[in-house]
């Protein structure tokens, strides 16, 4: 089955507000290469500029504009340390794995902040992110998860919200308690996305849109990578699709499952001055997760993941307006002048996926919905492997992260299912 970036439903609030995306090639013809990587989102396109501009001839094509999968249209949120608590992944990993793995994390924030600083790419920065419980019993756990991170883990940027400094930083009573985070913040992606793409196209990597992979297959020695426009045989190759697949590598996407995630852009909040008053991110507890923040100018950018069966940007509205009413009441009647869709690649345990799926052939996928500077680091951590300078990547590569149930005629009604229940379980 071929490999194409579809595009989401809805015009996002982020390619209006950049207007016209440069344009790039199609690949056409055949060509050999050092490194093919299939995926030109953030992942796919670090790789292709830290290769190119350590001397590896590399080729990348995307199966539709740079900017169509979720690198463009995602949340915007960097976060602290991996997916879970750092406590939990002690629990299950020990302490040294577990910190490991969160001084990788800010390794990858610290390298995202430089890369952009260093290349003049202004992504709309704004500091800041709450972590907030939308139940009661939950105060225990999130002090825990702060006093852990700043003692243990060596992080003195978080400290715990109670309820009332929960509400006035918010700007709602809905929330229970949290903790903020003043060591990260959130992003413009799409910005960030546009200015990679120019960045590795300078550095001489060759980068194509719409170009779609039609089949991977290896012969004496070599990865030959089949697209819709001709041939790429190179000596290594790496899979950077995320949650789009399909069914062009099977182990890839018999770890790594696509859910649909949507936002809801507002317009700015000019009347509603407690409305997260700071310009915090705001990411909530539920398994199905809630997150929003406020734009550079003002916007509420309000995304959730319970609107299943969504097929229009007029759906995917009323479905964010309701959400949106739930925390902030007064907002029920807010305009939303941009609503989009789009898929988060996810895996059973919600760590990030990496494999050597072939020889020669590794596959980096599954953030979770926390990729926004994993993915732009495992692609920095993918072309140090090849170029024999760093072994960091090994820390995702020995995660255990089981295949999804079911097999390949079972598993998306399974998930479906499981989410249901989920999303039952946050609402009751």
């Amino acid at each position: 089955m071929t490999w194409q970036s579809p595009i989401a439903p809805g015009i996002s609030w982020y390619q209006a507000s950049v207007n016209e995306r440069p344009e790039y090639p199609a690949f056409d013809g055949s060509v050999s290469t050092d490194v093919a990587i299939i995926g030109g989102g953030f992942t796919g396109l670090q790789a292709a500029y830290n290769l190119a501009r350590l001397g590896v001839s590399v080729v990348l094509i995307e199966g539709g504009r740079f900017g169509d999968g979720a690198s463009g249209r995602n949340g915007g949120q960097l976060g602290s340390g991996q997916r879970a608590w750092p406590d939990e992944l002690e629990a299950e990993l020990g302490f040294e794995r577990s910190k490991a793995l969160f001084d990788m994390a800010e390794n990858a924030k610290r390298y995202l902040l430089d890369f952009a600083d260093q290349h003049g790419i202004d992504m709309d920065y704004l500091p800041g992110q709450l972590n907030v419980a939308h139940k009661p019993g939950k105060e225990d756990e999130y002090r825990r998860a702060a006093e852990v991170m700043a003692i243990r883990y060596d992080y003195p940027h978080i400290t715990f919200m109670d309820r009332l400094e929960t509400a006035e930083r918010v700007g709602s009573n809905r929330y229970q308690c949290g903790i903020r985070d003043v060591g990260t913040g959130h992003i413009h992606p799409l910005k960030l996305l546009i200015g990679l793409a120019r960045v590795a196209s300078e550095a001489g990597a060759a980068i194509h849109e719409m170009t779609s992979a039609t089949a991977i297959r290896q012969t004496g020695g070599k990865t030959m990578i089949d697209t819709n426009k001709g041939t790429i045989t190179a000596d290594r190759a790496l899979i950077a699709t995320n949650a789009y697949i399909g069914n062009l590598e099977p182990v890839t996407s018999a770890h790594v499952m696509p859910i649909r995630s949507f936002i809801g852009a507002t317009v700015p909040l000019d009347d509603f001055p407690k409305v997260i008053p700071g310009s915090e991110a705001i990411a909530d507890s539920r398994f199905v997760v809630r997150y929003f923040r406020k734009s550079r100018d003002g916007r509420l950018l309000f995304g959730g993941r319970e609107a299943y069966t969504a097929d229009s940007p007029r759906d995917i509205s009323v479905h964010i307006r309701r959400q949106i009413a739930e925390i902030y009441p007064e907002l029920s009647d807010i305009d939303i002048t941009h609503s989009w869709g789009g898929s988060v690649g996810i895996t059973l345990p919600r760590k990030p996926f990496a494999r050597d799926v072939m020889p020669g052939v590794t596959s980096i996928a599954g953030y979770s919905g926390h990729g926004v500077m994993l993915s732009n680091y495992s692609g920095k951590m993918y072309a140090d492997l090849v170029a024999g300078n760093g072994s960091e990547l090994d820390l995702f590569k020995e995660l255990e992260v089981p295949a999804f149930p079911g097999g390949t005629a079972l598993r998306k009604p399974l998930l479906f299912l499981a989410l249901t229940w989920y999303a039952l379980r946050d609402r009751f």
